[in-house]
């Protein structure tokens, strides 16, 4: 299994473990007195949902090349 394909099986994982924390940090930073530490918390969960995209914006891990689809 190459690294592109095991991204790939845990996108999923990493996408609603960040969407959760995200949403707790946003139910956080509705309160006056823990708004710094919610934003905070939003910002790692919105780190960690977009982790599988900046690994390979960044050439950490190498997308697959697509080829052209075969002529009708």
């Amino acid at each position: 299994m190459t690294s592109f394909e095991l991204l790939r099986s845990l996108a999923v994982v990493f996408h609603l473990t960040g969407l959760l924390v995200c949403l707790l940090g946003l139910h956080l930073a509705r309160h006056p007195q823990r708004r710094w530490p919610g934003r905070a918390l939003a910002l790692c969960g919105f780190i960690i949902a977009a982790t599988p995209t900046l690994l390979q914006l960044f050439g950490i891990i190498e997308p697959v090349p697509i080829s052209a689809a075969p002529p009708n």
